[in-house]
């Protein structure tokens, strides 16, 4: 083979082995944006790791007096003036159905956006991270539990650096505890 016959040979085996790198390298970035994160506030209940929609969460508040409104179910602490809206708070234990536990300096108030009209406030043990979780990576919850449980605010479950986290669907939380709407009670 003469000289320039074996350059042209090694240009044609390079060409192709860049065509195949390519290949791989668009396939590996096809590969990455099929991925989809989805982002959570994580908190602890009775040392139990939970996550809400990150993009639920107007802001976390410490721990502040609340105002009881006589009459209200026993999970509602009451209510707060959060800049000069008036904003209910739940006591999430109570609301699980667990143990209730003293307030200390962890213990957090997440504040909620529910609707355009209303926030809501839930008081927690404290306050943890905002995490990037693969949607492939989120398990629908065990069915261990009756329905009337807390497993109705559970929209899933993973783990994430080796620890359990429960994924709450904070629209079911809300619409359980709110009052219906005239339009839904006719």
């Amino acid at each position: 083979m003469s000289l320039q016959a074996e350059a042209e040979h090694l240009q044609s085996i390079e060409s192709m082995q860049q065509t195949q790198q390519d290949k791989k390298e668009r396939a590996k970035r096809a590969n990455q944006e099929e991925i989809a994160y989805h982002q959570w506030a994580t908190f602890k209940v009775n040392k139990e790791l939970y996550g809400i929609d990150v993009m639920k969460v107007k802001e976390v508040l410490r721990y502040t007096d609340i105002t009881p409104v006589p009459g209200a179910e026993d999970y509602i602490l009451g209510i707060i003036n959060l800049r000069g809206n008036v904003a209910t708070v739940i006591d999430t234990r109570r609301l699980f159905r667990m143990q209730t536990a003293a307030v200390d300096d962890n213990t957090r108030i997440i504040m909620v956006d529910y609707n355009e009209e209303e926030v809501i406030g839930l008081v927690v043990d404290s306050v943890d991270e905002v995490i990037n979780i693969p949607q492939d990576d989120i398990e629908r919850a065990p069915n261990l539990a009756a329905e009337e449980s807390g497993r109705r605010f559970v929209q899933g479950v993973c783990y994430y650096n080796k620890l359990l986290t429960i994924l709450l669907d904070i629209n079911k939380i809300m619409s359980s505890i709110t009052p219906a709407s005239e339009e839904e009670l006719h």
